[in-house]
């Protein structure tokens, strides 16, 4: 039986197969091969719409941790069943898309590798319905965008580029984890069903908001949203396939759908509808401004992607409001604006999709993306430019193509939300379909860039490197299909918002009682009303600002980039590595002594302070056993050759006495009865001895050692520090009763253990499983080697360094 956590699992298997497969496919693309598995999913799940569409859910759970409340857990239900549609369907054309786009000569199985690990871990993130899972998938994705935006790896700006996008993303995964901890803290539940159940009861928790606002974090990063967009930009590095999947339809996703998923936990609170329709207000005016000037067509939709997902954010924000009023006929008007969050979610990755499909096409076939080069190519890539058309116009919002229905609704909602009176939105409401109209406008105008920039005006053959002809039917597939489904979805919304819309409104509004009630008709006429005339007013300044381009573009150079976010970003980078460098010389002197020191140090601040914090310091001798004279002897001996050996003048006098010191404690065994151990300790140091002196046989003369008085003295405290503190805490352990007994364990060895000598068990245990991480570092570390021997510069990489 399909579940979700097989849908997971497959694209794992598989990748880890793609490098055997790809040896033995010598004159087939790997990639029709990998193309069955988003396929495959993508059937399989489309099979489950009708039952997810009538009020189904389906869980499967697979036990890992069940001590600690860790499972793998997996929940289909309506918005999970949305971002995985998405996640398999636009895989599979994306992995058509790139059978075409990449050549024979690129490394195919370390794509496809990454870009199923990718998929795996996004299908984990959407599926998951325990926190600490979720986050495991969360910073897999991370991990493997990483890999695929650094593909090519030989060019400086696609390292940079991959590193911005690791530390900005994971930074906010981090803090997403410590939100999830503090949510676990509050309800005692990893389970997000759990938790949405019972939040209403911790609402008034002194961590909820500490909560929403880490978690955010986490969402915020990962949706490049401001001011953390500034890692989607830099991204674009990564081959177009990769871009068209990431920055349009997956990765840039997992951050709204962590959003819509949290709703029903954080949605009534003014908090969560402040930050969410700020960030996502200002993110959608930000990107699109930005938009405008960029040159570079994967950069101009790199923006346009920034300001697409601040409208999708700021209209999650804008509908969590309905969850303040509860279900009533006056608030479900506020729930349509998730509705239309969801609706341009899908929109957004068709036309989007397509779009950095063109780009790849013009890209791949013309050798430049830079649209000061570009133009007159509708005459001789007439598909690639109907493609472009089409995508463009449904960005913009304009009618016959799907963007234009979630643009009316968008405009819709920002307008309805001033009629809320609460969180201030009678004086501030107003501020929502304001910047929405001016987003718009330039929304409009970078579209009239890229179709008439790009496609009309006059051919510049002369600065092309290589001659302008259409892209091959494989590389045009994948985006007529995308443009099918913009063209057909205007056509036909409802059928969209009945089966896939309305099932994940009821996930994200659970509480609400008909899903059917909070799914509007979807209609391109509504008459001449406040969104149409908005609509209106962005075509006709838009229009007049495209024409006008030169007059005001000089206002971008108002902003310094001296004081950009990316420069911002560059010098906090900056200062930390020199800040990092100056601190690591200062300690890393190369003397083994120093580090020594080090370690003793720390080993006398933190066991002593600790002990002297906890006030654990205490000695009580009336129930120790009695001490003999021949202890006392021992004891005299072991100190008497300690303390001559720090005076001895040649090594061999050195080893003798420290096995003076091992063989008294060997007999020290014997005397408490621990044979085993003595056995053990006799037969170690008279292998250590021996080594010891065949080794010094081969060494230089034992010189005297000159130090400083500073360094004797601190050498003597150092010394005398630890040796105390190892006295005290063997004498405070006697009576230390901080701790609950552990007597039980000794009473159960055998059962707990399985076997009846209770540190002959925990010394093979233990024994075990530091020999375990100890293969798996020899592992890692053998890896490691490997690779940099298989991936040494080969001639000519040096010049393609600096690219």
């Amino acid at each position: 039986m399909f579940t979700a956590n097989l849908a997971i699992i497959i694209p794992f298997i598989i990748a880890a197969l793609v490098p055997f497969l790809y040896r033995r496919l010598k004159f087939v693309h790997i990639g029709w091969f990998v193309m069955l598995v988003p396929v495959t999913l993508f059937i399989l799940l489309a099979r489950l719409i009708p039952s997810i569409a009538s009020g189904k859910t389906y869980v499967h759970t697979y036990n890992w941790i069940p001590s600690l409340g860790i499972n793998f857990t997996t929940n289909l239900d309506g918005l999970s069943m949305i971002f995985a549609l998405l996640i398999t369907g636009v895989g599979s054309l994306v992995i058509l898309y790139s059978i075409f786009y990449l050549s024979f000569k690129e490394s195919l199985q370390h794509f496809y590798c990454y870009l199923l690990l990718f998929m795996g871990a996004m299908l984990g993130v959407v599926f998951s319905d325990n926190l600490m899972v979720l986050y495991v998938f969360w910073e897999l994705t991370s991990v493997s965008s990483f890999l695929l935006i650094a593909f090519w790896h030989h060019r400086k700006a696609s390292r940079q580029g991959a590193q911005k996008a690791m530390l900005i993303t994971v930074s906010g995964g981090v803090a997403m984890l410590v939100g999830f901890l503090m949510v676990h803290t509050m309800t005692g539940s990893f389970s997000i069903r759990e938790i949405i159940a019972n939040i209403s009861s911790f609402t008034d928790h002194a961590l909820f908001v500490p909560a929403m606002v880490l978690i955010l974090l986490g969402a915020f990063t990962k949706s490049a949203q401001f001011p953390f967009h500034i890692w989607l930009p830099d991204a674009m590095e990564a081959p177009t396939p990769v871009s068209a999947y990431l920055h349009s339809a997956t990765m840039v996703k997992a951050g709204i759908y962590l959003v819509a998923r949290f709703t029903p936990v954080f949605g009534g609170d003014q908090v969560w509808f402040w930050a969410v329709s700020g960030v996502g207000i200002i993110t959608l005016f930000w990107g699109s401004f930005n938009a405008v000037r960029q040159t570079d067509l994967k950069a101009l939709l790199a923006y346009s992607t920034v300001s697409q997902l601040g409208l999708i954010m700021s209209l999650f924000g804008l509908g969590s409001i309905a969850l303040h009023f509860g279900y009533s006929a006056d608030s479900v008007i506020y729930t349509q604006a998730i509705f239309a969050a969801l609706f341009h979610l899908i929109n957004h990755s068709t036309f989007k999709g397509a779009l950095f499909m063109v780009v790849g096409i013009v890209d791949h076939e013309l050798g430049t993306r830079d649209v000061r080069r570009l133009g007159g190519l509708m005459a001789l890539m007439p598909f690639t430019f109907t493609i472009a058309v089409i995508g463009s116009l449904s960005m913009a919002g304009v009618p016959l193509f799907n963007g234009f229905l979630s643009k009316e609704m968008f405009f819709a909602a920002t307008v309805n939300i001033g009629n809320a009176d609460v969180f201030s939105l009678q004086t501030f409401g107003i501020i929502f379909p304001v910047i929405a109209w001016i987003a718009s406008i330039f929304t409009f105008v970078y579209c009239m860039i890229f179709i008439i920039k790009t496609f009309l005006g006059n051919a510049q053959p002369e600065k092309l490197d290589k001659p302008i002809h259409e892209a091959p039917i494989g590389m045009l597939i994948p985006p007529f299909i995308l443009g099918a489904f913009i063209i057909g979805i205007f056509f036909f919304p409802n059928a969209l918002g009945e089966y896939i819309l309305q099932p994940a409104m009821a996930s994200i509004y659970p509480t609400f009682e008909a899903a059917g009630s909070l799914t509007p008709t979807i209609s391109a006429w509504h008459g001449f009303n406040t969104e149409l005339w908005m609509t209106i007013g962005v075509f006709v300044i838009g229009s007049i600002l495209y024409n006008r381009l030169k007059n005001w573009k000089p206002v971008y150079k108002l902003l310094p980039q001296k004081f950009s976010f990316n420069t911002l970003y560059m010098n906090t980078l900056a200062f930390f590595e020199k800040g990092s460098t100056t601190v690591t010389k200062s300690y890393m002197t190369g003397f083994l002594r120093h580090y020594l020191a080090y370690i003793f140090m720390f080993f006398i601040v933190t066991v002593g302070g600790f002990l002297f914090y906890s006030g654990a310091f205490s000695f009580d001798a009336s129930t120790n056993a009695e001490i003999r004279a021949y202890e006392v002897i021992l004891v005299c001996v072991m100190a008497i050759a300690a303390i001559t050996m720090l005076f001895a003048k040649t090594r061999v006098t050195a080893t003798l006495l420290n096995g003076v010191l091992g063989y008294s404690i060997s007999i020290f065994f014997v005397i408490f009865r621990a044979p085993d151990l003595a056995l053990t300790q006799l037969v170690v140091e008279t292998v250590t001895t021996v080594l010891f002196l065949l080794c010094f046989y081969h060494l230089p003369e034992w010189k005297k050692e000159t130090s400083s008085s500073k360094t004797k003295f601190s050498n003597a405290v150092i010394s005398i520090g630890v040796g105390a503190i190892v006295m005290l805490v063997a004498f405070s352990v006697l009576n230390y009763d901080k701790f609950d007994t552990i007597a039980s364990y000794f009473e159960n060895a055998y059962e707990l253990a399985g076997g009846a000598n209770i540190v002959n068990a925990i010394l093979g245990d233990f024994r075990a499983f530091d020999t375990m991480l100890e293969v798996v570092v020899l592992f890692i570390a053998g890896l490691g080697v490997y690779t940099m021997i298989k991936l040494r510069p080969k001639k000519g990489d040096a010049d393609i360094e600096d690219q």
